[in-house]
């Protein structure tokens, strides 16, 4: 993701956080149990806790939902390690390997809420203290023929974790892991056409990934490109989103069918027949403006983007409910991250239709159950060990 424009905004962010600004939004819109709801408001319920750091979540079989989980960092500098640095005040790194207290972390949760570890002491990194110590470590999760696959985006010499790349593993049922796909070394080797210099990771930020056809689609924040990973590992780009719309951020990316994105009851399905739809964080301070300016685009088969919502902040999650398209925002405010400004909108053919909840406190992840719940990972960055937590959001 963008980083080096953003230090100020998130250093900010984090004293508040300590100072105990999440004291007060804890208590804000949503996060009781939904009694004296007013007619028409969302039923927000906190499904989970107890997570490092949580971000993408996906269902499972047996209707289990696994979270990925960040985890809490290291305490090896990159600066040890003679390899290229973060640009900007990211670095130096600081992570850890095989380790069981500060790694990351792939969680189980049943139909009841109780939560099972499936694997733990994954990579995890975090940013230097000059950038707020942000973590990353496990990004995503997926399956595909009910076999567990996940992204690392903690790993790598630059983050710190020289023995481990940035990419892709599969998890077993006994919860070992494996490495598929070297992600830091096929960047390496096809650069985009359009890094942000100000901003690069050498072993990228890979924040979100999908399944689709019986292969994996990762999709990297910080270099700006969607790659194809077979089940065997093979590596191919897709697109080259920096290429086509710049340092834009991208975040969440959800598979289409053969008649491309649908807007809901009463709007056609998008003219550009596509494979995926994502959506992007954008960059922090001035740059960002005073008004919502994220996007939502569309990639056909060919892998052209086509500009299909805008208007949107700080998006962190897609899912589909029926036919319409909802999206995640981690914050409201163009700029930068405020504390309890997370919300979940409807996005129609043009741009949001309406906010479905709102008054969430960073959330990071978001997928909708077969009983139409929105399920959240909330308060994923800036939380201590275990502040982190699922919620579950119903609407009536």
């Amino acid at each position: 993701m963008k980083q080096t424009t953003f230090a100020v905004a998130l250093v900010i962010v984090l004293a508040a956080l300590a100072g105990g600004g999440v004291a007060a939004a804890k208590g804000g819109p949503g996060h009781g149990k939904g009694k004296g709801k007013k007619p028409g408001t969302p039923g927000v319920t906190i499904f989970a806790s107890g997570f490092n750091n949580p971000r993408g979540l996906t269902f499972g079989p047996g209707g289990n939902l696994y979270v990925a989980e960040g985890g809490l960092g290291g305490t090896h500098s990159s600066a040890a390690d003679p390899c290229p640095q973060a640009h900007g005040m990211a670095a130096p790194y600081f992570g850890s390997t095989n380790d069981h207290v500060l790694g990351g972390r792939i969680s189980k949760i049943d139909k009841k809420g109780h939560v099972s570890t499936v694997a733990d002491a994954l990579p995890s990194s975090q940013t230097s203290p000059a950038l707020g110590n942000l973590v990353s470590g496990v990004s995503s999760v997926a399956f595909v023929h009910n076999k567990l696959y996940a992204l690392l985006a903690g790993a790598g010499c630059s983050h710190g974790v020289p023995t481990v790349p940035n990419g892709v593993i599969r998890v077993d049922k006994k919860g070992h892991w494996t490495p598929i796909a070297n992600l830091s070394a096929f960047q390496a080797a096809n650069p985009v056409a359009q890094p942000d210099d100000e901003d690069f990771e050498p072993d990228g930020t890979w924040y979100s990934m999908t399944s689709a056809g019986g292969a994996l689609y990762p999709m990297d924040s910080n270099h700006g490109e969607l790659d194809k990973v077979t089940q065997s590992g093979q590596i191919s780009r897709v697109v080259d989103i920096s290429a086509q719309v710049g340092h834009v951020v991208p975040t969440a990316i959800l598979p289409l069918g053969p008649k491309g994105m649908h807007h809901g009851k009463g709007h056609k399905s998008h003219k550009h027949p596509g494979r995926f739809v994502i959506a992007n964080l954008g960059v922090f301070g001035p740059g960002d403006g005073t008004t919502p300016n994220e996007s939502v685009w569309t990639i056909n088969a060919m892998g052209h983007l086509t500009q299909s919502a805008t208007g949107l902040e700080q998006v962190l999650g897609l899912a589909f409910r029926g036919h319409a398209l909802y999206a995640l925002e981690m914050s409201t405010t163009p700029g930068g991250p405020t504390p309890g400004t997370g919300a979940i909108v409807q996005v129609g053919p043009s741009g949001p239709v309406k906010t479905v909840a709102s008054g969430l406190i960073f959330p990071t992840g978001m997928t909708v159950g077969k009983d139409g719940a929105f399920y959240v990972s909330e308060q994923g960055f800036g939380f201590g060990a275990g502040d982190g937590r699922i919620l579950k959001i119903t609407t009536h």
